[in-house]
């Protein structure tokens, strides 16, 4: 068996990848090829990646068309994706009866930690808080008192998939009441995570302070956090963005930002990401903008390059994988 590494970035591949420990991991079942392949390479190499059974990448998997893959890898039986989404490039591999394992779960984890630490800051107004302080110190206590803290709190989470559902489980030692917008959701997934699942997005809004986006990027969810919503949070209501941009008509966002100076959104994410240079997100002081962060990051992509090893371990076995996707699991996951 031969493989290969694909990614936009050869310095991530070498770094986590090429650990002593999962090279010979790796090499006990396959020929490596140390070379690794920049994203849109194909026919600089396309011998090399002829022979290829199997593809270890990370973020930078250009999509390929079903006859380009037939092309550049006519062997191909696997790829073992150490990121997130696979929805860029995996369906026309799928359709060539290529195995894709994707490290979502993995990935799915910091962006949780990072999404239950803005979620307790938001509880106790801090967003908001640590910009009257600066001014007024007095007022700024004072402020606090508008905030509920968080043993009780009504948090709202958009999207129940892997990231919404493990920020749902980090929630649980907290004591505070979970209210769950997601049309794929069932009753009996909600009953099981102790979850109040509810009928619309403007819902979430209208009964939580603070709301936690976590919706799938698909065509059909784009912009469908709306005025609507946003017309439904509270005066001092906070907004949390560690998804996606294209979720959000961020001109409604903005305009009820600017409606209530007190509301606050925390965007990690934006549509275009970076926003563009004239973007009001940059002025107003009641948006925190971070550049795309909760995802893995440094020492935590490691994590995501250990996954892939074990997947590729069971590949070889024959094992069952455990993080493969499917198209049919294409229509609802990020």
């Amino acid at each position: 068996m031969k493989a290969v590494f694909i990614a936009w970035d050869p310095e991530l591949i070498q770094r986590f990848y090429f650990k002593k420990e999962l090279i010979e991991r790796m090499s006990a079942h396959a020929e490596l090829d140390m070379n690794v392949i920049q994203q849109d390479e194909w026919k600089e190499h396309a011998d090399q990646l002829k022979d290829a059974d199997v593809v270890f990448t990370t973020w930078g998997m250009s999509k390929l068309t079903e006859e380009e893959i037939k092309e550049y890898f006519p062997k191909l039986k696997a790829i073992f994706y150490a990121a997130g989404s696979v929805q860029s490039f995996a369906r026309p591999y799928l359709k060539n009866d290529v195995v894709i394992s994707s490290s979502w779960k993995a990935n799915a984890v910091p962006v949780a930690e990072h999404t239950l630490a803005l979620l307790l800051l938001a509880a106790k107004g801090f967003f908001q808080v640590q910009r009257i302080c600066k001014e007024d110190r007095k007022k700024s206590r004072d402020y606090v008192d508008t905030f509920p803290g968080f043993y009780g709190l009504n948090i709202g989470i958009l999207g129940a998939g892997m990231i919404g559902r493990k920020v749902i489980e980090l929630l649980k030692p907290f004591k505070c009441n979970v209210l769950v917008y997601d049309p794929f959701l069932t009753d009996e997934s909600a009953a099981e995570m102790g979850v109040t699942k509810v009928s619309s997005i403007e819902e979430v809004f209208e009964k939580c302070l603070i709301v936690s986006n976590h919706i799938a990027n698909l065509p059909t969810t784009q912009k469908i956090i709306t005025k609507a919503a946003f017309d439904k949070m509270a005066d001092n209501g906070i907004f949390i963005n560690t998804g996606r941009g294209q979720q959000v008509v961020e001109e409604d966002l903005i305009a009820a930002l600017k409606e209530h100076p007190n509301r606050t959104a925390v965007l990690d994410v934006t549509w275009p990401e970076p926003p563009e240079a004239d973007s009001p997100f940059y002025t107003m002081d009641n948006v925190v903008l971070t550049p795309h962060i909760a995802g893995s990051h440094q020492d935590e992509i490691g994590r995501m390059m250990e996954y892939q090893v074990e997947e590729f371990e069971r590949f070889v076995k024959g094992e069952p994988l455990l993080y493969s996707v499917t198209e049919k699991m294409l229509e609802t996951m990020a």
